[in-house]
């Protein structure tokens, strides 16, 4: 059964047959720049395994490195997926999924590149708003 993923404004649709990778969190530095966040998650899965089902014509890329190209809807930013040139796989942001993929967070990559001053560690957590928000 396939997974099903889309963009922020919904005009770029997927699906994802089966991911052969867990969830990754890539700390590298291309990553948080491009995406504005501390990491990126991330799942593998075979070229053939994967299909753009609605606005193709929406789809935008560039190169963050030599062969390396990120694929964002045009309309609303959202940054869907990245390949690199000559490779069957690809990966797919995991934060753009609908449905559940049935694979969970295996590990943390580039944390060389981690910077201390975005950590987690000990920091209050809520379900929606803090309290007094909103």
């Amino acid at each position: 059964m396939s997974v099903q993923g889309a963009c922020a404004c919904g005009q770029v649709q997927y699906e994802v047959d089966e991911f052969f990778t867990p969830v990754i969190h890539c700390n590298c530095d291309t990553c948080r720049s491009v995406l504005g966040t501390p990491f990126n998650s991330v799942a593998g899965a075979k070229r053939a395994h994967f299909r753009v089902v609605a606005g193709q014509e929406k789809l935008k890329f560039f190169e963050s490195s030599p062969g390396k190209s990120r694929y964002f809807c045009g309309e609303c930013g959202t940054h869907l997926y990245g390949k690199k040139a000559g490779q069957e796989n690809l990966i797919v942001r995991v934060g753009t999924l609908r449905d559940d993929p049935g694979i969970r967070g295996g590990m943390h990559i580039w944390t060389s590149h981690r910077k201390a001053w975005l950590g987690y560690e000990g920091l209050a957590e809520y379900d929606e708003w803090q309290p007094g928000r909103g």
